[in-house]
């Protein structure tokens, strides 16, 4: 046993799981999908919050009603918000790289993945409620929006939440 090791620590370091992996090769593993994983939604959210912050500078923002510009503020916020979330993770790397704590940077940086998503879904759904109400001011715009928060809903969790209960197994 290495000197200043706990016991428990070092049986750790060279348990199998699932896969027949450490517990290190494991977190490397993870690591290495949850990186590609937030690669697709962080493109996404960045032209999407791009698109949305040059709105402002033009003329037609200008002339619409307060309660347009206060969804597109709320918008903006929330698009910022998920950029944050979904660049964090890869700031949570950087700065605990080489600290021998990939495990549970692993476990944060999934949850602030996780995270960012949800935030992701508001700002697509306030983005898609403020677009239509500005090109169509008809009073359906809620129940399509609705519809398509549903399809997200669907598509994001409540699918993968089917198929993991019913195809995953207890060993």
């Amino acid at each position: 046993m290495e000197e200043g090791r706990k016991p428990s620590e070092s049986s750790r370091k060279g348990e199998r799981h699932g896969r027949d992996e450490t517990e290190e090769e494991r977190a490397d593993r993870r690591w290495q999908e949850l990186i590609q994983e937030i690669r697709v939604a962080q493109t996404g959210v960045q032209i999407l919050l791009g698109f949305l912050l040059t709105v402002a500078f033009t003329p037609h923002f200008q002339g619409l009603p307060q309660t347009d510009k206060t969804t597109y503020i709320v918008t903006v916020v929330l698009g910022s918000l998920a950029t944050g979330a979904l660049i964090g993770p890869v700031s949570l790397h950087r700065i605990v790289a080489g600290r021998r704590v990939k495990p549970r940077a692993v476990t944060w940086a999934s949850r602030l993945t996780f995270v960012g998503l949800l935030l992701l879904l508001a700002t697509l759904t306030s983005a898609l409620f403020l677009v239509l109400r500005v090109v169509t001011h008809d009073a359906y715009v809620p129940w399509l929006v609705g519809g398509v928060l549903a399809w997200y809903l669907v598509c994001w969790f409540a699918l993968p939440l089917w198929i993991r209960s019913r195809h995953t197994s207890d060993e």
